[in-house]
């Protein structure tokens, strides 16, 4: 992960169980999806992979398709706009959603979803 100055992130995981936004693809073929979004705090952004219920037995290291999914989000959305978009939209203690990503745990991509909050 980059440290854009004021603009850094910190990196975290949130279990969330389906039913709460969190599609429930747990052993599909097609990937699990993963909700993605960034966490205000007073003294930083976090980084939160919203992680479905049931998930792939293959998804063996949590750190691991964490920072996969973190860089197929940086790789798809400009982060320091994105932060900024955050910062004027969201207010500390809430979380902006930015979308989803579905990964099988061999790491391929099967879809995205994401967009920077909206204004």
């Amino acid at each position: 992960m980059s440290d854009d100055g004021s603009d850094a992130t910190a990196a975290d995981i949130e279990g969330v169980p389906t039913g709460d936004g969190a599609p429930d693809t747990g052993d599909d073929p097609d990937g699990d999806t993963f909700g993605v979004g960034v966490h205000v705090t007073s003294e930083e952004f976090r980084f939160v992979v919203h992680v479905p219920s049931e998930i792939d037995s293959g998804w063996s290291d949590p750190d691991e398709f964490q920072r996969l999914i973190e860089e197929v989000t940086w790789d798809t959305l400009d982060q320091r706009a994105t932060l900024q978009a955050v910062a004027r939209t969201t207010a500390e203690g809430e979380t902006a959603t930015l979308g989803t990503v579905t990964m099988r745990p061999d790491g391929e991509v099967v879809d995205r979803s994401l967009a920077p909050p909206e204004e």
